[in-house]
């Protein structure tokens, strides 16, 4: 009697949860696959009407056959080589900056570096457009002024520009969690460390970095899916700056073009799983290596 009343309690308690995750995620999910197997078609010679066709994997091998697909996962190579170490390291040493003992007015640089991310994703990339044009941008005149030239929408500034624009909205998000870890160390643990001739840096290193080793994991994975979705920054950079950025430069914008200005849902969805698939697989490659690497730990 005990464990069937425990067993309801649990069904009512995470149906709700289900139902959501089968409205939201599932579904869409299996819409996204059934479409992708399907192409429109013109029926005589273009002046009749369309129908929809059962094409198997022919969309997929369409998006894999496509050059600038296949590019889009190479600039996305690029920007996880960039951007993820960055982000890491640059979120980690302000995080044990503001965790040491010489750190001032905590709150206020906390709220400081956190406040970009509260910025729409949009919003901070058209800034940052302003920011990035010449004739108008203050930085780009300073770096003019003491003899630095940088076109930040050539094929060379493209990247480290989107790779900035990144970090500016996600280091201070990504701090306060390396900073909430720290702060639930155990201060006995420190204290230890100190009597027994510990430096600060060493201190840092190697007894506050491996406490909060989950941390790191976890920000690292969710970095790694969130950089794979890479969308909003690029399309901004694309819109009528002349920047190097093209409409299918990352996988997510080639799957946007497909759909919203070529009409072919099919490619679009097919584009889609295809990225998908891809950011599973690293989430299980990334989260295998950390899990041997804590083990042998």
């Amino acid at each position: 009697m005990k464990r069937a009343r425990t067993t309801r309690a649990a069904a009512i308690l995470l149906g709700p949860f289900f139902v959501l995750f089968t409205l939201a995620m599932v579904l869409p999910i299996g819409y996204a696959v059934w479409l992708s197997l399907f192409t429109e078609k013109q029926s005589g010679l273009g002046f009749g009407g369309t129908e929809t066709v059962f094409s198997g994997l022919d969309n997929y091998t369409a998006a894999l056959g496509d050059r600038a697909f296949r590019e889009g996962f190479g600039v996305l190579l690029g920007y996880c080589l960039f951007y993820i170490p960055l982000l890491l390291v640059g979120a980690l040493a302000l995080a044990l900056l503001l965790d040491s003992t010489l750190a001032r007015a905590r709150r206020f640089f906390q709220l400081a570096l956190f406040l970009p991310h509260a910025v729409p994703g949009i919003i901070a990339a058209l800034i940052w457009v302003y920011l990035y044009t010449p004739q108008l941008s203050p930085v780009v005149s300073a770096m003019e002024s003491g003899g630095i030239g940088f076109d930040f929408f050539s094929p060379e500034g493209a990247l480290p520009s989107v790779v900035n624009i990144a970090l500016w909205e996600w280091l201070g998000y990504n701090m306060v969690i390396f900073y909430a870890a720290l702060q639930a160390i155990d201060r006995s643990v420190l204290e230890a460390a100190t009597v027994d001739g510990a430096g600060a840096w060493r201190t840092a290193i190697a007894i506050k970095v491996p406490l909060i080793r989950a941390s790191v994991v976890m920000v690292a994975l969710f970095t790694v899916i969130g950089s794979l979705q890479l969308f909003t920054e690029p399309l901004i950079l694309n819109k009528g700056t002349g920047s190097a950025v093209t409409s299918t430069w990352t996988p997510n914008m080639y799957a946007y073009t497909a759909a919203f200005e070529r009409n072919d849902y099919g490619l679009a969805a097919a584009a889609s799983i295809l990225l998908a698939l891809t950011a599973a697989l690293l989430s299980f490659v990334v989260t295998r290596f950390t899990g041997r690497k804590g083990k042998k730990a």
